[in-house]
C-alpha cells in the first residue's frame, strides 16, 4: 500500500502576499485559487517537480496553526548553488549554503545530503533547501 503525502497547510496572515511569494518568488505552480463565499479562501500551490503541494488560505477550516509557526519544511534540489541563486534573483532572502560539521552549521557545501540553504516566507514560516546526491 502506498502512503503519499499530498498536501501541507502553511499558515499565513495575508493570502495575496503569500500567493505572490510562493508563485512569483518561489516558482510554485498555482493549482487552485478558490473562495467559499465569504467563509474561506484556499490557494493550493505545488513546487516544480513535486508530488506534494502546500495550501494557504484564510477563513473557516483552513488551519488553526499560527502564521510563522511552521518550521522545518524542506525542499530537495539537485544543485544547491543554482537553487539558491534562483531564490536570491527572485528576491527571496536566502541564507548562505551551509553544511553540518562536527555538530555545527558551517558555511559552504559538503557531500551527499549535507548542503542546506535556509529562508523564511513573509510570515516567518521556515524552509530549507537540501541538496540530494546526483542520480545514478
Amino acid at each position: 500500500m502506498d502512503w503519499k503525502l499530498e498536501l501541507v497547510p502553511v499558515p499565513v496572515t495575508d493570502v495575496e502576499r503569500a500567493k505572490r511569494f510562493y508563485s512569483e518568488q518561489m516558482g510554485f505552480a498555482v493549482d487552485h485559487d478558490m473562495s467559499l463565499g465569504d467563509e474561506a479562501r484556499i490557494v493550493q500551490l505545488t513546487p516544480p517537480g513535486s508530488g506534494c503541494s502546500i495550501v494557504i488560505g484564510a477563513g473557516s477550516g483552513v488551519t488553526e496553526v499560527q502564521p510563522g509557526s511552521l518550521q522545518g519544511l524542506q525542499l530537495v534540489v539537485p544543485d544547491i548553488a543554482a537553487a539558491r541563486a534562483q531564490l536570491v534573483e527572485r528576491g527571496v532572502p536566502a541564507g548562505p549554503v551551509q553544511h553540518v560539521e562536527n555538530g555545527a552549521m558551517v558555511d559552504g557545501p559538503d557531500g551527499a545530503w549535507n548542503s542546506f540553504v535556509y529562508f523564511s516566507d513573509p510570515d516567518g514560516n521556515g524552509w530549507a533547501l537540501q541538496e540530494r546526491p546526483p542520480e545514478s
